[in-house]
């Protein structure tokens, strides 16, 4: 939220996977004193305050702390139904928060906010993102950002051994692409939001898994591969815009040139509290600077 005004930037994008991995249960042991199982270790948290400090320390790694009571953890092992409840719960008043503080900062400054869901992201927070009176959701639309450039957005990508909420065959990509691109007025000047970076490429190197998910090593080194999307790629060989901005693999942070098209991935650390970005100066048809962000 402090970017904009940081970076003396006018448009924040933020391009998806917005939400939390994982809940982390605070549980209260009724003398006082809680329990935690954070970062593989059992902690116990002596009062209320250290308590309210460590659900600071989850939430800034992008997790979802949980003040419960023994009980409750109990009737959650029990049953599946209710993690799944809870957590979509956790998800979309984690997103209002947002939302709400949004508008709060931004409102009055200028700056122009562009926030959109991801392969990660559940479908319920879609109707939150689109409600905002400040924020504004440009998934599946084409949005004129400052009347020289248009920008297309798709959180949805191709698919990954994670099965996650937004993933579909490449042809359905492609035509999700098509649908946006076809109505730009000059593609020259527009910007790709494409969550899933093109692939073969230097930004779209992922680690290669194994049947259990788990990275495959060669060698002593970590075998990886492209994850990329064919219909990312084959738009912009088609329609050479501007800019490419994209995300979805965290492990290859890096800049592309496909034709004219500078594409970018800056990567992300959030779990390490690092907060990856792209500063970039557009004019026309024209990229005049830009830099990998890191802060």
């Amino acid at each position: 939220m402090n970017a904009g005004k940081f970076y003396k930037a006018n448009v924040l994008v933020l391009g998806g996977d917005i939400t939390g991995k994982m809940i982390v249960p605070i549980i209260d042991q009724g003398n006082g004193t809680y329990k935690c199982n954070y970062t593989g270790s059992e902690m116990t948290i002596k009062s209320k305050e250290e308590a309210e400090a460590l659900a600071k320390t989850i939430r800034d790694s992008g997790y979802y702390p949980y003040f419960c009571e023994p009980k409750e953890v109990e009737e959650m092992n029990a049953n599946k139904e209710l993690v799944d409840k809870l957590f979509k719960r956790l998800m979309v008043e984690g997103v209002q928060g947002w939302m709400r503080l949004a508008e709060e900062r931004l409102k009055g400054t200028g700056i122009s906010c562009y926030i959109s869901p991801g392969n990660d992201d559940i479908f319920e927070i879609d109707e939150v993102l689109s409600s905002s009176s400040y924020v504004i959701n440009p998934e599946e639309k084409v949005v004129d950002i400052d009347g020289d450039h248009e920008m297309i957005t798709l959180g949805y990508t191709n698919h990954t051994p994670w099965n996650s909420p937004r993933e579909v065959d490449e042809e359905v990509l492609e035509r999700k692409i098509e649908a946006m691109a076809s109505k730009l007025k000059d593609p020259k000047t527009a910007i790709w939001n494409i969550h899933v970076p093109p692939i073969d490429t230097p930004i779209d190197q992922a680690p290669k898994l194994d049947p259990t998910l788990k990275p495959v090593i060669s060698g002593g080194h970590m075998v990886m591969i492209s994850a990329g999307s064919v219909a990312t790629r084959k738009s912009i060989e088609k329609y050479q815009p501007l800019i490419g901005i994209h995300g979805h693999i965290h492990e290859s942070k890096g800049i592309v040139k496909i034709g004219r098209t500078m594409c970018f991935n800056p990567g992300s650390e959030y779990g390490e509290g690092i907060l990856r970005g792209l500063l970039c100066d557009l004019e026309g048809d024209k990229i005049k600077s830009y830099m990998l962000t890191s802060g």
